[in-house]
């Protein structure tokens, strides 16, 4: 299994298949690197290396109670993209992924960055506020909140309806 640990201590699993230019994936919530399974095929049979990583907290990497924040994830991001010595990556972002790659350009720069896709990506701030109109309402996130703490199981498969 391909793993490697943050200076924080936390492991991260991710796959790396193919060889060629480069193409990062970043999964949304609560999903994993599995999410991109078929993208990573078909993409690195036709002469492309594919990576894709678990977030901290999702799949198969370390389960944090801390760092799980836009901050971290894009920080375990540049460790990672550093670990394997990626340059002139194509970066993909889905959801909560796109967030983490912008916050990656942000806070580490577009030195090995060559192009961004980003799907569907959630803004800095989902929250509805007097400053950010088009959020979404606090209730929006307390029935998340609530949802995975009463039944964790079902809420993930109402969630999955829609994909």
């Amino acid at each position: 299994m391909n793993t490697f640990t943050t200076r924080d201590g936390t492991s991260i699993y991710y796959k790396d298949w193919g060889s060629g230019p480069v193409i990062t994936f970043s999964h949304g919530w609560p999903l994993s690197a599995v999410a991109w399974a078929a993208q990573m095929l078909f993409l690195g049979q036709r002469g492309y290396r594919v990576i894709a990583h678990d977030r901290r907290g999702h799949g198969r990497s370390g389960q944090t109670w801390n760092g799980n924040n836009m901050d971290q994830y894009a920080d375990d991001l540049a460790e990672l993209i550093k670990h394997l010595d990626i340059k002139d990556a194509t970066m993909v972002g889905h959801s909560t992924g796109g967030g983490e790659v912008v916050r990656y350009i942000a806070r580490h720069g577009q030195k090995r960055v060559a192009k961004v896709v980003l799907n569907s990506a959630v803004p800095p701030l989902m929250l509805k506020t007097e400053r950010n109109p088009g959020g979404l309402p606090l209730s929006v996130f307390d029935d998340i909140r609530t949802g995975v703490v009463n039944d964790r199981s079902q809420f993930y498969k109402d969630l999955t309806l829609p994909f």
